[in-house]
C-alpha cells in the first residue's frame, strides 16, 4: 500500500508551534545568562579559598595572585601544629552533636503534646515559644553570662568556660523553632494512626516512637539538621563562654592570627577540613531536610 502521509506526497511537516503559555526565548536566555553570574558569584569565594589553601604564604600574604606560583600541600599539614586543631574540632563535634540531640528529644516530646492534646495554657505556651525568634541572640548573652557566674559561685557546677554551660545556651536558640516546627508536622500526621496503635496496645509512649515519629522522620532530620548548624557555627556566644581547654573551631580559627601575621593559607586549609563533615552530611540528608522544611512551613 502506498504511503500517503504529508511527508510522502512532498509535503513539509508544519512548524513546531510555541504554547501560548510558554516563556519567550529571551526570557529564557535571559534567566540563563543571571543564573550563570550567580553560580559563578558562588563558586568564586570556594575556588579563593581552595587556591590559597594550596599556595606557601608569601602568594596570600601580599598582593593575591589568581594562580598560584607553586602548589603544596604544606598548610593542611601545619594546622594540626600551629594550634590544637583537634582539640577544637572535638569540643565543637562534641558540643553540636550534644545540643542536637537534646534538642530533638525534647522538641519531640513538646511537639507531640502541642499536636495531640488539649491543655490550659497551651495557646500560651505556643505564642511563648514563637516569640523567642523576635529578639536577638545578643541579647541573652549578659543575662546568660551572669547567672551561669551566680550558678558557679552558689552552687560549684561550672557552667561557664564549660561545654554543658554551652550545650544549654545552644539549646536556648535551637529549641524554639523545633518545638514549632516539629508541633506543625507532628498535626500533619493524621491522628487515626494513634487511634490504630491504641488498639493494638500501644500507649501514648509507643504510638509516638511506633507511628508518628517514623511518619514524621523528615521533619525530625530536618530539625536535627538546624540544630547541628547552629551549634557548630555560631561564634559570638563561643567567644565568651569558653575558655582555652573547651574552645570550639568557631572561635580556635582565630589562632591562626598573630600579632605580626596571620596564616591565611592555613586559616583557609582548615576551613575546608572542618567544612568538609557538615557539607557532606548536608548533602547526604538534603532530601529529608527539604521535605521536612516544606511539609513544616505548609502545615
Amino acid at each position: 500500500m502506498a504511503d500517503r502521509s504529508p511527508t510522502a506526497r512532498g509535503r513539509t511537516p508544519a512548524p513546531h508551534r510555541r504554547s501560548p503559555t510558554a516563556p519567550p526565548r529571551s526570557f529564557l536566555w535571559i534567566r540563563r545568562i543571571f543564573l550563570a553570574v550567580l553560580t559563578g558569584f558562588v563558586l568564586l569565594p570556594v575556588y579563593v579559598m581552595l587556591s590559597s589553601s594550596l599556595k606557601p604564604l608569601e602568594d596570600v600574604s601580599g598582593t593575591f595572585h589568581w594562580l598560584p606560583s607553586e602548589l603544596t600541600v604544606r598548610p593542611y599539614l601545619d594546622i594540626w601544629h600551629t594550634v590544637p586543631l583537634a582539640r577544637y574540632f572535638t569540643n565543637s563535634l562534641i558540643v553540636a552533636g550534644s545540643a542536637t540531640v537534646c534538642s530533638v528529644l525534647i522538641a519531640v516530646f513538646a511537639a507531640y503534646a502541642v499536636s495531640r492534646y488539649r491543655f490550659r495554657g497551651k495557646r500560651v505556651f505556643t505564642v511563648t515559644v514563637l516569640s523567642t525568634q523576635m529578639f536577638p541572640g545578643i541579647l541573652f548573652l549578659l543575662p546568660l553570662f551572669l547567672i551561669y557566674v551566680n550558678i558557679g559561685n552558689s552552687t560549684g557546677v561550672a557552667l561557664y568556660g564549660s561545654r554543658g554551660g554551652l550545650i544549654l545556651t545552644y539549646l536556648t536558640f535551637s529549641l524554639p523553632f523545633s518545638i514549632w516546627m516539629l508541633a506543625g508536622y507532628f498535626a500533619s500526621v493524621p491522628r487515626e494512626l494513634d487511634e490504630a496503635a491504641y488498639v493494638d496496645g500501644c500507649g501514648p509512649l509507643g504510638a509516638l516512637f511506633r507511628v508518628v515519629v517514623p511518619a514524621a522522620l523528615p521533619g525530625i532530620v530536618a530539625v536535627a539538621v538546624y540544630a547541628f548548624m547552629t551549634a557548630w557555627g555560631e561564634v559570638l556566644f563561643a567567644s565568651v563562654m569558653t575558655n582555652d581547654t573547651t574552645r570550639t573551631l568557631s572561635v580556635g580559627l582565630q589562632g591562626y592570627a598573630t600579632q605580626n601575621d596571620v596564616y591565611w593559607n592555613q586559616v583557609m586549609a582548615a576551613s575546608l577540613v572542618v567544612s568538609v563533615p557538615v557539607v557532606a552530611g548536608f548533602l547526604l540528608l538534603q532530601r529529608y531536610l527539604v521535605a521536612g522544611l516544606t511539609a513544616g512551613a505548609v502545615k
